[in-house]
């Protein structure tokens, strides 16, 4: 990048004229976003770690390509097969519709619509990458079938189709509202006015819409309703001329809510203003971190990176502030509601970005998450462990306060003691320090069981979390306590295999005992003993010491990264291997950095290296990602080492330091400040860390560099 920080200003002040004064995005750093990374399949078995049984697809990427803004209600974007990750999976060939709801995790994919001309029985229509486009807050595509061009943009809560006909006869629009990617128990859809429709579709939780078309309904013609195959065709009125434009709100309220979200955030603006301002939004958002040096494909992935990381969580009150809260219920709360972040995954990064870049959206977040724990008894948490302990202590030991932190504290004080609640056997943590799993004589692959070890090991960090929460709230009590269980970790080290394994009921070691064998529930979450052992984050001092110390460990981490995978081992959410290290899946996303603790960082490097250059952006078209993207934590990942800096430690406010792919690197912090980090020597071996001109001691860089601004020097040899 040629642009300094210090022009930032002036080129924001730029794009805003020629946004205002020609309708034209003038793009900076969007134009280096590639939505379609992680929509193409991974296929390598050298990189996948084994070969794809037949009729398998690799869980990896599973992002959507088209439009939505930050954290934003609405995501909109093509459906290519129904009850896949994202919806959209680069290798097929026939679109079914466009949806406006999407996470990347087999679910949403809501109110499918799709422009039609003269359809068969079955509607889709077949199109080319060639006639494909896409950009933040944008996609277009041509569908051959009908001969209808596609372009579609979206705001918060709304989406904007435009759909050129190239027949101007038998112009058709389908509500597939039958389909999504959750289960469809029931749909409405009525005409509410010449040109405008409403309903709802029923899933999980009822999604309202309201649209707006620019030209009269001739008829509403539904089919099946209620049923999961049922959709409504609504027929245009002959004669008008130009592109066909729906505009639709939506809403987890009521279709007049989602009216509302239409008429204020959409209203009378035309496409062209729609798009131009979602560009304006996201050159925004990644100007935030400008990079300076690099190579153009290193430079395209760290921006998709941070463009990924801001898609999830997702809006969920309306213009007016209403939202349907945990208890089902209509709320009026005041701050902007949102779904529960990815828990499981995203405490380790993203979670952090979002507080670094968007804080007012994070601390939304963390207030949404205590509503749900005022209506449910519980913070929410996701899939496993316990992690909120981590987004929610991380965030308020990084200044962020202004939220009911007392409040919030004794919720997750119940999420952490309370049997029956938030954390699994959590009583038989507590009396026994660990968590045992049962005696099965053939454990495959697939067995769900207790993942006693995970549990456990995940568990103690969460134990820890609240910890410090505790200490900077004056509970000593509650301190001493979750500190002295943080230390259950070991009690799931077995110093004769030096692995963290399972254990029974009476505390015997599970037999027999394969640490390669990948498991889905049982001992382990989606991960092997070798992909666990050495998570530890808040004790790595600790942890070195059970492998007998800095020499017995590091032997320990070598193989990690250097014993081949068994390519019989095959667990469809365990794939994408250096050694037994699997980047393709989050349990070990730590290990990398595991070598700093043992003085030698350069070890690290060129591990996150390797997966920095060739784990991201891969396969024929350079689209595949190396592991599912969990709504934002593997671009999270790749975001911050790249910029030099890596949350190893969620929880605690500081950052350990890596070697940035790029020369400079500029963030802008929420407060206003510049952070600088520069990196000076031609090689990738890490020799010091200057900070303000002084010398570091140690890797590890603190927070107040975020508040305060600052210059981080990484020298290198």
């Amino acid at each position: 990048m040629k642009h300094h920080v210090k022009t930032l200003p002036v080129l924001i002040a730029l794009m805003f004229a020629a946004l205002a004064g020609n309708g034209q995005s003038a793009p900076v750093y969007t134009k280096y976003v590639n939505t379609f990374i992680g929509t193409a399949p991974l296929t390598d078995p050298k990189i996948l770690g084994y070969t794809l049984p037949e009729g398998w697809r690799s869980w990896a990427g599973l992002t959507f390509p088209g439009s939505s803004l930050p954290n934003a209600m609405v995501q909109l974007s093509p459906i290519t097969e129904y009850g896949s990750g994202a919806g959209y999976e680069y290798e097929d060939s026939v679109i079914y519709g466009f949806t406006h709801t999407n996470k990347g995790h087999w679910n949403l994919c809501n109110i499918p619509i799709l422009p039609v001309s003269n359809p068969g029985e079955k509607p889709g229509s077949r199109f080319s990458h060639k006639k494909e486009s896409a950009a933040p807050g944008y996609y277009q595509v041509y569908l051959e079938d009908y001969k209808v061009n596609v372009k579609l943009t979206s705001t918060l809560r709304c989406g904007f189709h435009q759909y050129e006909y190239q027949d101007g006869k038998n112009k058709q629009v389908l509500f597939d509202l039958g389909r999504a990617n959750n289960r469809v128990s029931g749909w409405s859809i009525e005409q509410a006015g010449a040109s405008a429709l409403q309903g709802y579709q029923q899933t999980g939780e009822r999604i309202y819409f309201y649209a707006i078309l620019n030209t009269e309904i001739e008829k509403l013609e539904k089919k099946d309703e209620g049923q999961r195959t049922g959709s409504a065709t609504v027929h245009l009125k002959d004669g008008r001329k130009g592109p066909v434009e729906l505009k639709i709100g939506l809403s987890f309220v009521s279709a007049e809510n989602a009216r509302q979200n239409l008429e204020q955030e959409i209203g009378g603006k035309t496409f062209r203003q729609v798009r131009s301002e979602a560009t304006r939004t996201w050159e925004t958002l990644l100007s935030s971190i400008q990079v300076k040096g690099g190579t153009p494909k290193q430079k395209e992935m760290f921006y998709s990176c941070l463009y990924r990381s801001f898609l999830w969580p997702a809006l969920r009150s309306d213009v007016n502030g209403e939202f349907t809260d945990a208890s089902r219920k209509t709320a009026k709360t005041g701050f902007n509601y949102y779904t529960e972040p990815s828990l499981w995954d995203t405490y380790r990064n993203k979670d952090v970005l979002l507080s670094l870049i968007s804080p007012r959206v994070a601390l939304d977040v963390i207030r949404s998450m205590k509503d749900v724990g005022d209506k449910k008894g519980f913070i929410p948490t996701f899939f496993h462990g316990d992690h909120g302990a981590s987004t929610i202590a991380g965030a308020y030991l990084r200044g962020m306060d202004d939220f009911d932190v007392k409040g919030t504290y004794e919720i997750l004080l119940k999420n952490a003691n309370t049997p029956g609640g938030a954390r699994p056997h959590i009583r038989e943590y507590m009396e026994k320090g660990y968590i045992s799993d049962p005696d099965i004589p053939n454990p495959h692959v697939e067995t769900k069981a207790k993942a006693g070890v995970s549990k456990t090991l995940e568990y103690s960090y969460d134990d820890y979390s609240l910890a410090q929460m505790a200490k900077k709230l004056g509970d000593t009590a509650n301190y001493r306590i979750l500190m002295a269980r943080s230390k259950n970790y070991k009690n799931m080290f077995d110093p004769s295999s030096r692995f963290m394994r399972g254990r029974l009921e009476n505390g015997e070691w599970i037999t027999p005992f394969n640490p390669q064998y990948p498991y889905y529930e049982y001992m382990y979450r989606e991960a092997n003993a070798w992909q666990v052992s050495f998570f530890a984050p808040h004790d790595m001092k600790g942890l070195i010491e059970l492998y007998g110390g800095e020499k017995g460990f590091e032997s320990k981490l070598d193989s990690l990264f250097t014993l081949p995978w068994n390519p019989r081992h095959i667990a469809r959410n365990v794939e994408t291997m250096i050694g037994q290290y699997c980047h393709g899946n989050q349990p070990d996303h730590e290990a990398p950095f595991a070598y700093y603790f043992i003085g030698k960082p350069q070890k690290s490097q060129k591990i996150i290296d390797t997966i920095l250059n060739s784990l991201y952006g891969i396969g024929d078209e350079g689209l595949a990602l190396c592991g599912m993207d969990d709504a934002g934590e593997m671009s999270a990942w790749y975001v911050f080492c790249a910029a030099g800096l890596y949350t190893f430690s969620a929880t605690d406010p500081e950052y350990i330091v890596t070697v940035p792919l790029f020369d400079e690197v500029k963030w802008r912090t929420s407060t206003g400040k510049l952070l600088t980090i520069t990196k000076t020597g031609k090689g990738r071996d890490l020799s010091a860390i200057n900070v303000n001109g002084q010398t570091n001691k140690g890797y590890f860089v603190p927070h107040s560099l975020f508040r305060e601004g600052g210059k981080i020097e990484i020298v290198t040899k």
